[in-house]
């Protein structure tokens, strides 16, 4: 009897032996991937995320309706007068928009909002007089932009070699519109010049400086000197 019990005990450890060492090993990763159980969901919503925002769509998110836009900031300190050329535009109102000259009154004649004063104002203040007067019962939150296209012209007399009207551009000085006049004469005294303002009835005297400013429908005239 001990002895079949023995030979039974050998025969269920040898069976328990071989079941263990039939039983498929676990998979091993490959060197440099490590095996990750979170499921294939959650890789697809971290590749579906949305992109960062831009700057572009930023700015365009954070713009303010009812905006004014002068095209150069250094207009403030230039004043309208008559006979310049402005291009307004109205955003997504083209009817609204186009090119108006100043009339001899001193102001823009504008669809639907009438007449606007713009003579000795800067170009900021007749944008915002604008956008005021069309969000004033016609349109809701208008944007309004302002382009000086032509502006009049300015004056040179005295001891230039050629006096006379000449076109202004951005940021003239006295010292271009003597070059634009081709020069002084031998007369010419250049240590002061005489200025009349647009606008205003009486020359003024200033030293000759290289950054002297000229604007548009300034009178410019250079003395002459005494030996």
């Amino acid at each position: 009897m001990h002895l079949i019990r023995s030979m039974l005990f050998a025969v269920l450890f040898a069976s328990g032996s071989l079941a263990v060492a039939q039983r498929p090993a676990d998979p091993v990763a490959p060197a440099g991937k490590v095996q990750s159980s979170t499921p294939a969901t959650a890789t697809a919503t971290a590749t579906s995320a949305a992109p960062p925002v831009t700057a572009s769509a930023t700015a365009s998110a954070g713009a303010s309706p009812g905006s004014t836009t002068v095209s150069d900031s250094t207009q403030d300190d230039y004043r309208l007068g008559v006979a310049d050329k402005i291009r307004i535009i109205v955003f997504n109102e083209e009817t609204l928009s186009g090119e108006f000259s100043v009339s001899d009154s001193g102001t823009l004649s504008l669809p639907l909002i009438g007449d606007v004063q713009a003579r000795g104002r800067s170009p900021r203040e007749v944008v915002k007089d604008i956008t005021a007067k069309l969000a004033d019962g016609y349109l809701r939150e208008p944007r309004v932009s302002l382009d000086v296209l032509t502006y009049r012209p300015f004056y040179i007399m005295g001891e230039v070699t050629k006096p006379g009207e000449y076109p202004y551009t951005n940021g003239l000085t006295v010292m271009n519109s003597v070059a634009r006049a081709e020069g002084f004469t031998y007369r010419a005294n250049k240590g002061k010049v005489f200025i009349k303002r647009a606008g205003e009835t009486e020359e003024r005297r200033y030293p000759l400086q290289a950054d002297l400013r000229v604007y548009p429908g300034d009178t410019v005239r250079i003395g002459e000197r005494f030996f």
